[in-house]
């Protein structure tokens, strides 16, 4: 038996903000025909934040299509950006509210749905880049300043659009930004100082990359540009899809080193998208079929586990709107899948006073542990390999201590269930497997 050792005396540091996600609950305040909501279980769960990038492709969910994107909530271009009857916020408004019910902040994608269709409309360049920065600000000032018969919500995150480099300039089906790399670093360029003039004390950031590899040009040419003309960057965006937590860890390294290298050593680095994804082609019906199962809800134990230990400030799982990348609630009940239960054991783990970090590894065993402020210990262990034939595991799990402890599971015969309380920290566990380990 393989044995997973803890010194509890060693004190780490605090516990990130890791369970943040896209999407908010699916909950209408405002009509109570054909009832289904996962507004309680979302709000168990304690998710920090909810980055609002693609909703208008759920449906009634969050307002439909008439929420969030630019496009929407400015309906014609070419009206007045200072008139608030220029404005439609209505839905916006509501997907905000009742995700901030739940005690989940919004993090704002200030840009454009990704758009799959033949041909593409609110993804082409903004007519005109300053006016489209002086829109940006007055959807802050709706949400922050109460402008406009608005709020003061006092958001922080503001994110300039997304996936700009998706697609490359000499692509004929460019899905997220119609335009080319210069023109999209002018945008950001244009709208983040303006922004950031007007709003001081909030994060404004992006640019939400789809490509973040090493050795990408994109991103150090759009760096280059943005410290030429000392644009400041609050929080750096980026995306990654994997079915190994190791494709991770190189991206948020490289990440962080093109940033140092540019003089953003202040700058945040965020990943907001990423899931489990074995290939986009021959594998995606197989990849779509384990986001939904413990496969993949042993994956975000994974990565919550090992982003823990990087220069990654925060991560946001895709997604928890109703598509075929949620692996948390079921698309047509609202019920918690697998994928529910690390995503809100993890949120337990804010009432924890330090991390405490295993004094030895295990292949393919991603472990979680810190105590709160009365020593008592929680642990979150998971076996994960993208090998579905891979064999259980036996391991034990050593607090140095003697004490009570109620253990939970999630594997793929168990959703989160209590199977028992015990001092006996030994166990066999099929791969695709988390624990919970609390002590009582």
């Amino acid at each position: 038996m393989e044995t997973l050792k803890f010194d509890l005396s060693k004190k780490g540091g605090q516990f990130k903000v890791l369970n943040a996600t896209n999407g908010g609950p699916w909950h209408k305040r405002h009509a109570t025909d054909q009832w289904r909501s996962n507004f309680e279980d979302y709000k168990a769960a304690r998710m920090p934040y909810s980055r609002n990038h693609d909703s208008a492709l759920s449906g009634s969910i969050y307002g439909g299509p008439y929420s969030h994107d630019i496009s929407m909530i400015f309906p014609n271009f070419d009206a007045d950006p200072t008139d608030p009857a220029s404005y439609d916020f209505a839905c916006t408004d509501e997907s905000i509210l009742v995700t901030l019910d739940a005690g989940t902040e919004t993090f704002f994608r200030l840009g454009q749905t990704i758009e799959h269709q033949i041909k593409k409309h609110a993804t082409l360049p903004p007519k005109d880049f300053h006016k489209w920065a002086v829109i940006c600000e007055h959807i802050i000032r709706h949400y922050n300043e109460g402008w406009a018969d608005g709020y003061h919500l006092n958001i922080q995150y503001w994110e300039i659009w997304n996936e700009p480099d998706l697609d490359p300039d000499d692509s004929t089906n460019k899905r997220c930004w119609g335009g080319t790399a210069a023109e999209f670093f002018e945008l950001y360029a244009i709208a983040a100082k303006h922004l950031k003039a007007c709003f001081p004390n909030l994060k404004i950031g992006g640019p939400a990359l789809a490509n973040a590899k090493p050795g990408e040009k994109w991103i150090q040419n759009f760096l280059a540009y943005m410290r030429e003309r000392d644009v400041e960057i609050d929080f750096f965006s980026w995306h990654v899809y994997l079915f190994e937590p190791q494709k991770m860890i190189e991206r948020a390294a490289w990440i962080r080193e093109q940033l140092d290298a540019h003089g953003y050593t202040e700058a945040e680095s965020i990943l907001n998208e990423w899931n489990y994804v074995k290939n986009w082609r021959d594998l995606f019906c197989y990849t779509i079929e384990m986001i939904h199962g413990a496969k993949g809800g042993a994956l975000i134990g994974a990565v919550i586990a090992t982003a823990q230990r990087t220069s990654i400030d925060m991560l946001m799982y895709y997604d928890t709107r109703p598509s075929v990348f949620n692996g948390m609630f079921d698309y047509y009940s609202y019920r918690p899948l697998h994928g529910y239960y690390p995503m809100y054991w993890y949120g337990m783990f804010y009432d924890l006073s330090h991390e405490i970090v295993a004094e030895n590894s295990l292949d393919n065993i991603y472990p979680l542990c810190g105590v709160d402020e009365n020593g008592k210990a929680l642990a979150m262990i998971t076996y994960y390999s993208d090998d579905d034939q891979a064999p259980a595991r036996s391991i034990s799990v050593d607090l140095g201590q003697s004490a009570e402890y109620d253990v939970y599971l999630m594997d793929p015969d168990h959703k989160g269930d209590l199977v028992a309380t015990t001092s006996d920290l030994s166990f066999t566990l099929k791969v695709h497997s988390t624990l919970l380990i609390k002590q009582k």
